[in-house]
Formats: structure tokens, C-alpha cells, sequence
């Protein structure tokens, strides 16, 4: 797996179904081989350390990594 890594990192907004939210950012993206695409999301603050997780845009908001 690590060699179809794609290791970034990105700043998202990550939103939880009882309506809070966070930041936290991706640090890594892998597709599977059924086509999922995976993301290695820490969310800041949480105590939780990255975990990879499959990638829901409704969930975490892809923010920009650079200036505006």
C-alpha cells in the first residue's frame, strides 16, 4: 500500500452528524481496488491519532492549502 500512497497535506473541515465540526487535515490518499478512494485524516484537537478512512466529500470539506 505504501508505494500507492500520495502523501500531501491538506486542510479540511471535517463535520460530525450531530452538527458540530472541526479542523483536522489529510495527510495521505490511496484508492483501493474496487475504485474508494481512502484518505488519512487526523482531526486536530481530537487526542485521536491519523487513521485512514474512506473519503466522504459531504463530510470533509477540502479547504485551501494555499493563499487565496
Amino acid at each position: 500500500m505504501d508505494a500507492e500512497v500520495e502523501w500531501v497535506y491538506q486542510p479540511v473541515e471535517v463535520h460530525f452528524g450531530d452538527g458540530r465540526w472541526a479542523l483536522g487535515r489529510i495527510s495521505g490518499w490511496w484508492q483501493d481496488a474496487g475504485g474508494s478512494r481512502w484518505c488519512r485524516l487526523r482531526v486536530a484537537r481530537s487526542g485521536h491519532p491519523a487513521r485512514w478512512e474512506p473519503f466522504d466529500p459531504a463530510r470533509v470539506v477540502l479547504l485551501p492549502a494555499g493563499g487565496l
